[in-house]
């Protein structure tokens, strides 16, 4: 799984969705208090899959966007981007080879969160996608 999260966290660099986070990307979780907009990514769901002659990895990676704006644009901007990032991308990965990476699920949420400053109504997207991987 390592390799798997270097390889993307390599792909977010210099990307059109780096920039509309301003680079703000975490795993897993993000600092407390961190400026909007920004992304969290975290592994949902792995399973090996095993023929006699090849092994599979199935991972289900979620990025979480989050955006303050009062605006849908900003969020949906991100969305696009990140879209175009991975959606049925090329990735290099060390010691496997990617199949197929494809984006399974969308979830749109409003929310109110606690921040340094009081609570704060953001937006918020879920993205899921689906990384199958074989080894080398």
């Amino acid at each position: 799984m390592t390799n798997l999260l270097t390889a993307i966290f390599g792909k977010f660099t210099n990307s059109a969705f780096s920039n509309d986070v301003g680079g703000r990307i975490f795993l897993d979780e993000a600092p407390s208090g961190v400026e909007f907009p920004y992304c969290v990514y975290s592994i949902v769901s792995g399973t090996q899959n095993k023929t006699f002659t090849e092994h599979y990895t199935n991972t289900l990676l979620q990025f979480s966007l989050f955006s303050s704006s009062e605006s849908v644009l900003e969020i949906t901007t991100m969305y696009a981007d990140l879209k175009s990032l991975f959606d049925e991308c090329s990735l290099s990965i060390t010691s496997s080879s990617l199949v197929w990476m494809r984006e399974q699920n969308l979830t749109t949420m409003v929310e109110d969160i606690t921040t340094p400053d009081g609570t704060q109504t953001v937006k918020h997207y879920a993205v899921d996608f689906e990384v199958l991987t074989s080894l080398s």
